[in-house]
C-alpha cells in the first residue's frame, strides 16, 4: 500500500486523476488498472531466480513543467546530490528548429543569407516564429518533487556567459555539454565533449548537429572540449582543469591551464570526499581515467584498460572496433574504446569504468599503490596495476557506428553496503540492476520506447538517498524521468553471469 500511496500522490499532481478523493482512495487506483498497468509496464523485469533487488516504478508527473516555455535539449549528464536534488546538464544547442519557435532573433546575428537567426542559427526573419519554445539554460537543479530549484548556464542564459564564463578568467564554456558532478563540497563540475573542428559523434566530435560554427550560440572555437569546469551552486565560476587541444594524447599530465592535465572531449567526473582527489573519465578521445587533486586540478595520475600506463594511442586507435575484434575471436581488448564514458566510486573504494566502446566496465582498487603510476599489466591479471575484474554488458551489440557500445552510465544502490550496481544501456535501452559482489545480473528496468519508463538512448543514471532512481535520455530522447523505489533496500543472490542479451 506504500508504493500504492505514493503514485497515488503522484498520478494527482500530474492531472491524472479527477480530484483528490481519487488519488487518497489507492484501491480506485487498482480498480481501474492504472497502477497495475504501471506496474507491470515499468518495473523490473527479467528477474533471475532466487535472487531479491529493489523494486521501482516510474513516476508519470516528475518533474513539475518548466517555466518560461522551456523545453530541455539532449542531456549530457545528470546527477543526484547529497541533498537529493536532481542536478541536470542538457544542450540548448540541440534543440531543433520546430522546439524553439519562440526562440527570438540574436540582435545583429545573420546566417549566409542575410537572414536574422535565433542562437541556434535557425532563421527568424520576423521575430519569434511561434508560442512555444525556448531553450532552458543549460544547468538545472530540481528538488525531489521535481520543483525547478536553480536554472543557470551555457550560451541560452542570457547574459550569462559574459558575467559568469569569462575567458579573462580562464573560463571556456564548452561546446557540447557533457558529464555533470557535484561534490560534497556542494561544487558542480561539468565537461564537454565536442571533437576539434566540431564532428558528430561517429567521427569523433560533437553529439548535437546544433553546435557548429554557424550558430550565435557556440562557444570553444580555441580547439576540443578538453577541460572541465567547477562552479559554485549558484553559477559563480571557480576553475578550470585542462585546455582546448586540437589531437587526442591519452598521457598528458600538465598541458592544460595551470599545469592541469589535458583531457580529450571527457565524458564524466567524480570526487572522492575521502582524499579529495578527483576522477575524470577521458573521454569520446582520450583512452583513460585521470586523477588529479580536486583543489588545484594539479596531475596525480592516469591509467587505461587493466591499469596500464602509459597508453599506447597509436595500438589503441588501430585495434579498430570492438566488434571486430570479437568476430575475429579477440575477446580481451587491452585498450579502452572510446568513449570512456563514465567513473564511479563505491564506499569500500573500488572505481567502476563504463568502457563504452568495447561493451564492458571495469573494476579498480583506489587503494592500490600501483593505480595512476607507471604499471604494465599485458595479459590483464587481477591484482596487478590496481586491476581487480571487468564484466561484459551484452558483449554481441553491434549497431556501430550510430550507437557506439552499451555501458553508459552506473550507480550504486544507496543501502549501506552499496549492494547493488545500476549499469545503464543506451543501445539495448535498459538498466542492468546487478549484485555488485558478483557482478551477476538480478533484473532490468526498463525497455525501449517512447511512454513512460521507457528509453530512448538511455545516458545518465542516478540514484537518490532514498532508492528512488532518476534517468536521462540524449539524441531524440530530450528528458528526465523519475522512477520510485518499493521493496528491499539491496541486491542478493547470484543472477545470470551473462550480462545482458535477448530477454522477453
Amino acid at each position: 500500500m506504500r508504493v500504492l500511496a505514493k503514485i497515488g500522490l503522484a498520478l494527482a499532481g500530474a492531472g491524472m486523476v479527477a480530484g483528490a478523493a481519487f488519488a487518497a482512495d489507492t484501491s480506485v487506483l487498482t480498480q481501474s488498472g492504472v497502477m497495475s498497468r504501471l506496474m507491470a509496464d515499468t518495473g523490473v523485469w527479467h528477474k533471475a531466480p532466487g535472487t531479491s533487488t529493489p523494486q521501482f516504478v516510474v513516476d508519470p508527473s516528475w518533474p513539475q513543467p518548466l517555466p518560461h516555455h522551456w523545453l530541455l535539449g539532449q542531456i549530457g549528464g545528470m546527477f543526484v546530490d547529497r541533498h537529493d536534488h536532481v542536478w541536470v546538464l542538457n544542450r540548448p544547442r540541440s534543440l531543433t528548429n520546430d522546439e524553439t519557435g519562440l526562440e527570438p532573433p540574436v540582435p545583429g546575428a545573420l546566417d549566409s543569407k542575410k537572414i536574422p537567426v535565433n542562437g541556434l542559427g535557425f532563421e527568424r526573419p520576423h521575430g519569434p516564429g511561434a508560442d512555444c519554445c525556448m531553450a532552458a539554460p543549460s544547468v538545472l537543479e530540481f528538488d525531489s518533487a521535481g520543483k525547478l530549484l536553480r536554472a543557470w548556464g551555457g550560451p541560452s542564459d542570457p547574459g550569462w556567459l559574459d558575467r559568469h564564463c569569462r575567458a579573462a578568467d580562464g573560463c571556456i564554456w564548452p561546446g557540447n555539454e557533457h558529464g555533470i558532478y557535484v561534490d560534497a563540497n556542494d561544487n558542480v563540475w561539468i565537461g564537454g565533449n565536442t571533437a576539434y573542428g566540431g564532428k558528430p559523434p561517429e567521427e569523433g566530435g560533437a553529439e548535437a548537429a546544433g553546435t557548429g560554427p554557424r550558430a550565435p550560440w557556440a562557444t570553444n572555437k580555441l580547439g576540443a572540449d578538453g577541460f572541465i569546469l567547477k562552479f559554485d551552486m549558484d553559477g559563480n565560476f571557480k576553475m578550470r582543469v585542462g585546455g582546448t587541444p586540437q589531437a587526442f594524447a591519452s598521457n598528458d599530465k600538465d598541458g592544460g591551464i595551470n599545469g592541469t592535465p589535458v583531457f580529450y572531449q571527457p565524458a564524466d567526473i567524480v570526487v572522492d570526499p575521502q582524499t579529495n582527489r578527483l576522477y575524470v573519465a577521458d573521454g569520446y578521445g582520450n583512452r583513460r581515467i585521470v586523477i588529479a587533486d580536486a583543489t588545484t586540478g594539479k596531475y596525480i595520475g592516469h591509467f587505461g584498460a587493466y591499469g596500464n600506463n602509459p597508453i599506447d594511442d597509436a595500438a589503441a586507435k588501430a585495434a579498430g572496433r570492438w566488434p571486430d575484434d570479437l568476430a575475429a575471436g579477440r575477446t580481451k581488448p587491452m585498450y579502452f574504446r572510446n568513449p570512456v564514458h563514465c567513473v564511479k566510486i563505491a564506499v569500500d573504494g573500488k572505481i567502476y569504468v563504463c568502457d563504452r566502446g568495447n561493451d564492458r566496465i571495469q573494476v579498480f582498487d583506489k587503494n592500490s599503490p600501483q593505480l595512476g603510476k607507471p604499471c604494465s599489466n599485458p595479459n590483464g591479471e587481477a591484482g596487478k596495476c590496481g586491476f581487480v575484474g571487468e564484466q561484459w554488458i551484452s558483449r554481441k551489440t553491434e549497431t556501430l557506428p550510430v550507437m557506439p557500445g552499451t555501458a553508459v552510465s552506473m550507480s550504486f544502490s544507496p543501502d549501506k553496503a552499496e549492494s547493488c550496481l545500476y549499469v545503464g544501456d543506451n543501445t539495448n535501452q535498459t538498466i542492468y540492476i546487478l549484485n555488485r559482489q558478483n557482478l551477476s545480473e538480478l533484473g532490468r528496468l526498463g525497455k525501449a520506447g517512447r511512454m513512460a519508463g521507457q528509453f530512448h538512448w538511455l545516458h545518465q543514471v542516478s540514484p537518490d538517498s532514498k532508492g528512488d532512481l532518476y534517468t536521462a535520455d540524449v539524441d531524440t530522447g530530450k528528458r528526465i524521468q523519475k522512477f520510485l523505489h518499493y521493496g528491499p533496500a539491496g541486491c542478493s543472490g547470484t543472477g545470470f553471469a551473462t550480462v545482458g542479451g535477448v530477454a522477453d
